[in-house]
Order: structure tokens, then C-alpha cells, then sequence
């Protein structure tokens, strides 16, 4: 299959989807790189496939996880460096659920892998706090406001880095 990336001289476009995974008043999150900052986990879509199986894929593939994809919450219009390059991607974000199949740890730090563009790399996961949300680096930015919010209403916002 083919994510749904889209490059040209100037630009990288592409589609994503996230998953919001709240458990025990934990938000799981993922950390950007060898950065200090966290993303909501998920990943891009390939063709011919929908957001629901996007994401379930993602997460199986990524950490060995069965979810349930549930509402849509928000839609997000990133606009962000992509290497050399500016990125556009849409990423629609999902409620999310466990199902009962699954093998993560519920606290703490914990690993996965990704695949992207023929490369392999790690991933690193954490169940952040909900109440700590407001004191580290989310991205996107609205996120965090968002969250804190008690996610009760659909959003769309536009991001600008």
C-alpha cells in the first residue's frame, strides 16, 4: 500500500489520521524524534483505505494494540518544516478506545516501531497525566487546549509552525 504523501520541489502533503487514547485518566502520546515535545499517535493513510482502517492498522502495527475507532474530534490543517521542505497535511483525530486484546503497559514509557518511506525506526510512547497536560510541549498546540477542555465537542483548527 501507499501512504497518502504527496511531494513536490517545494512541498510535502499529507493525509493523517490520530487516535486519542484516554485510559484511567492517562492521555498516551508519542514523543517527536529526539525532541522534548509529544504528538498525538496515528499515522498516514494509504490509498483506498479508510480513516477507521487507517488507524487501527497504525496501531496494531505500531504497538501491537487493538483499538476501537469511536467519534471524530477534531480536524486539523498542519502546516509544518518537513525536512528541507514545508509540509500541508490534514489529520483528522479520533476518540479511541482499547480493546481487550492488548499487550501495552498502562504507565510509564514504552516502545514501538514505525515504517515510513522504506525507513524503520523507534518510537517512544508515554501515558501522560491528564492533569500534567498544560506543563509539557503538545503538538499541535491546540491539543492541549482541547484536552483540558474534557473533549466534548468536535473542533477544527488550522496550525501554523
Amino acid at each position: 500500500m501507499r501512504d497518502i504523501i504527496f511531494k513536490t520541489e517545494e512541498y510535502v502533503f499529507s493525509y493523517r489520521v490520530a487516535g486519542i487514547l484516554i485510559y484511567n485518566d492517562k492521555i498516551l502520546l508519542q514523543k517527536i524524534d529526539d525532541d522534548t515535545a509529544y504528538a498525538i499517535p496515528g499515522g498516514h493513510v494509504n490509498l483506498g483505505e479508510t480513516n477507521e482502517e487507517a488507524l487501527i492498522r497504525e496501531f496494531k502495527e505500531e504497538i501491537n494494540s487493538d483499538i476501537k475507532v469511536n467519534d471524530i474530534m477534531w480536524m486539523g490543517e498542519l502546516f509544518f518544516p518537513w525536512g528541507e521542505k514545508q509540509c500541508h497535511q490534514i489529520c483528522i483525530y479520533y476518540n479511541i478506545s482499547l480493546n481487550q486484546n492488548t499487550n501495552i503497559p498502562f504507565d510509564g514509557v514504552f516502545y514501538g516501531k514505525e515504517e515510513l518511506e522504506e525507513k524503520s525506526f523507534e518510537l517512544k510512547f508515554s501515558w501522560i497525566n491528564i492533569k500534567d497536560i498544560e506543563n509539557i510541549d503538545l503538538y499541535p498546540i491546540q491539543a492541549k487546549k482541547y484536552i483540558l477542555e474534557g473533549m466534548n465537542k468536535t473542533e477544527h483548527f488550522v496550525y501554523k509552525e
